[in-house]
């Protein structure tokens, strides 16, 4: 079954992340994901990183996902910012 602790121990197990908050119904996600893997990335390449990482699950599991891809330095920033 698809929930959305279980997206988020994929994503943790194939990206090296420093912080990871899912959350959705099973098959409408949204994802917060904090990874040095990241660093001087576009922000397409980085939603390509966390497809590579969710690999079949996204095309079986997941209808749709969105996420917000950032590195430590601008996750500290936005943390910064609140």
């Amino acid at each position: 079954m698809t929930t959305p602790e279980s997206i988020k121990r994929t994503i943790e197990t194939g990206l090296g992340c420093d912080h990871v908050e899912v959350i959705g119904d099973g098959q409408h996600l949204q994802a917060l994901i904090v990874s040095p893997a990241f660093e001087g990335l576009a922000k397409v390449v980085r939603h390509q990183r966390v497809y590579a990482a969710l690999g079949d699950r996204m095309r079986e599991e997941i209808h749709a996902l969105s996420m917000t891809t950032l590195t430590p330095a601008e996750w500290s920033q936005r943390q910064r910012d609140r």
